[in-house]
């Protein structure tokens, strides 16, 4: 059963480019032009002769994955370059549209073939996602009508065929734009198709409500769930337990409740499969472990960078639909984008952006050529080169996956709320130009958030307009204030802060600040710092060894040269600092805005595990592990994100 209307969005994203990201915002989403995102269709086969333009080689999902990332961030920068690049795609998926309504190459390889025939639905997913970004953007008339003709051919596809393997998990991505084309067409075949697709796809319902998968998934439970001969899916295990499948699935019944009848409820489905997944596998980040598959709370364990750009997705699709619920914890769904955008992002993408990693690991202490000979890997299932910076290490899809991530937090940082109103979701800086009421409405973001406390937000419009405006509040901001007018106002941490605005040509400024007071945290993993959005890391030297290839396409091991084996005290008390860093390099070391100092002391007896830092040590295992007391040191750690090698949950000494 199922609405025959949609119900509507709490929050309706801007129109995609009224959004241009400022200061280190802008200067992350820049380097991504000059680097990789910019220009992987350029030299990287998998793209530059991709089936989808009429090439070669791959016809699947890199391409599509890529266009996915590149479209935001071409218009995020409204860079002609990249919008242009973007357009001749577009154009080419369009024009080449099948007789029968079919998009793109159908399947040629015989392995993919073999299990999913030639029309293999799950990478259309993605380049749907595409075209809407395309026609939010540009308002080109031939978006909608091909889309109208390709769900008239995959109705038919599924009755013969159903939903299978990665299309099955994978199917709110689907529903997202029916949904889409429904609100602008009213086209009730749609739901039909949504209500089609929501019955194949894997039961996330279930998934949520029994989570049986508590435990690192083993090989050999990987084995069971999936046939060695030709990779098909046995059940539903292997579809539940992939990483990047649960950072998709997180959002599939806040997508289906818009048509559901359990409405709101099926949100709170969404939101208790977020908060089951970080009590078994949870990382300090705001990630959980996906090395490739759910593998525990060891800071060792690693966490995949499409899982990481998924999550993130999933994220702001939840927000838009049922807005900045809280999940079990004290946070809210705002409160986990940002963490895993300002810490979990950023750490496992070059700074420069040329190189990426496919894992990466709270504490990791070196990324190297984990084989059996050298010890192995702590990793379920990835191989050797999991965590090498580099072009394409362990898979490729990652290296075609990852662009999504800045564009479409920078796309989601402010929205239309339900009062025909704005609400700023997260104040990183930017630069938005939309219409209110029909006013031209501009507003400035300035400050350095999340690196600082201070925020300054400037609005204007070219007449008078009043309408409601909200400012989220982040659950860690105790003390928060707003001043509007030269009046301030206590605002409370958590919630949105919510008052009527007039807006005129005289530009009105609103001062916020979010104190960002030092958090110890602790739990039987460890102990670890956190200020404001940003988790705390010890930075540990890097020296950096070309493994393979050429510029651009480098693969690096990154090996230590400093001490990193050190425990915390529990009773120390930590100091945040400014370094008076600034710029659009605000994610290394060198260039780190903010700082902890503190006191640490090293522990000789804890080391290297399967290329991996081992567990730290902690009750009786630390006391047999510091052997000779080391003495108290002075410590200083930066932002997660900063630090390709880091320590970020440490052993704790007393306290």
């Amino acid at each position: 059963m199922s609405h025959s209307k949609l119900r509507a969005l709490t929050y309706e994203p801007l129109k995609l480019g009224s959004i241009r990201p400022m200061g280190w915002l802008g200067g992350r989403m820049r380097g991504q032009a000059e680097g990789l995102t910019g220009h992987l269709d350029e030299f990287w086969p998998d793209v530059r002769d991709s089936a989808w333009i009429g090439g070669s080689a791959e016809g699947w999902e890199r391409a599509p994955y890529w266009l996915d990332g590149l479209v935001p961030l071409a218009f995020g920068l409204n860079d002609e370059a990249l919008i242009a690049k973007a357009k001749r795609w577009i154009d080419s998926i369009l024009d080449t549209q099948h007789p029968d309504g079919w998009l793109g190459p159908l399947m040629a390889n015989p392995d993919q073939a073999s299990r999913q025939g030639q029309y293999d639905v799950w990478p259309r997913f993605i380049i749907l996602k595409v075209l809407t970004q395309w026609h939010e953007a540009t308002g080109d008339r031939r978006v909608m009508p091909a889309m109208g003709r390709f769900f008239k051919r995959v109705n038919t596809l599924l009755d013969e065929r159903p939903l299978a393997e990665w299309a099955k998990a994978r199917w709110a991505d689907l529903v997202v734009s029916l949904h889409w084309l429904f609100d602008r067409t009213g086209e009730r075949s749609l739901l039909k198709l949504a209500a089609k697709v929501h019955r194949q796809g894997l039961d996330w319902r279930r998934m949520a409500e029994e989570f049986p998968y508590t435990a690192k998934q083993t090989q050999a439970m990987l084995d069971g769930y999936k046939q060695n001969a030709g990779g098909v899916w046995l059940n539903d295990d292997f579809g539940f337990t992939h990483g990047v499948n649960a950072g998709m699935g997180v959002k599939a019944l806040g997508v289906w409740s818009r048509q559901s009848p359990n409405g709101r409820g099926d949100i709170d489905t969404s939101l208790k499969l977020i908060e089951q997944l970080h009590r078994h596998h949870g990382q300090v980040t705001g990630m959980f472990s996906c090395d490739e598959h759910l593998a525990g709370r060891s800071p060792s364990q690693g966490s995949e960078l499409c899982t990481v750009v998924e999550l993130m997705y999933s994220l702001e699709t939840l927000l838009a639909i049922g807005g900045d619920r809280e999940i079990a914890g004290g946070r809210s769904v705002a409160d986990l984008l940002e963490s895993v955008a300002f810490n979990a992002l950023p750490a496992t993408i070059s700074a420069d952006f040329w190189t990426h990693q496919y894992d990466q690991q709270v504490n990791q202490v070196v990324c190297k050529v984990a084989d059996d000979a050298s010890g192995g890997r702590v990793y379920t299932n990835n191989g050797p080169d999991a965590n090498l910076f580099g072009l394409e290490p362990n898979f490729g899809c990652c290296t075609a996956n990852m662009h999504q991530g800045w564009p479409k937090f920078a796309a989601s940082l402010w929205m239309r709320n339900i009062g025909g109103g704005l609400t700023a979701l997260s104040l990183a800086p930017c630069r938005i130009e939309t219409e209110v009421e029909g006013a031209a409405v501009v507003i400035e973001v300035g400050g350095n958030y999340p690196f600082g406390e201070e925020v300054e937000v400037g609005i204007s419009a070219d007449r008078e307009v009043s309408f409601p405006l909200e400012l989220r509040i982040p659950a860690w901001a105790e003390g928060a204030t707003v001043e509007i007018d030269g009046e301030t106002k206590l605002a409370e941490a958590g919630k949105m802060f919510a008052t009527p605005f007039v807006a005129g040509v005289a530009r009105k400024m609103i001062q916020v600040r979010l104190p960002m007071a030092v958090r110890a945290r602790s739990d039987e993993r460890g102990m670890w710092f956190e200020a404001g959005a940003l988790v705390f890391a010890l930075p540990v030297g890097e020296e950096w060894r070309k493994l393979r290839g050429e510029k651009p396409a480098v693969d690096y091991e990154v090996h230590p040269t400093t001490t990193w084996n050190y425990a915390l005290f529990g009773t120390a008390e930590p100091e945040l600092e400014s370094t008076g860093a600034s710029g659009d390099q605000p994610f290394t070391v060198a260039g780190a805005p903010v700082r902890i100092r503190t006191t640490g002391r090293r522990i000789g007896g804890w080391g290297i595990e399967k290329n991996a830092a081992a567990t730290p040590p902690m009750g009786e295992a630390m006391g047999e592990a510091m052997g000779e007391i080391a003495a108290p040191e002075a410590i200083t750690l930066v932002p997660y994100g900063c630090a390709r090698l880091r320590v970020t949950v440490f052993p704790k000494v007393g306290g």
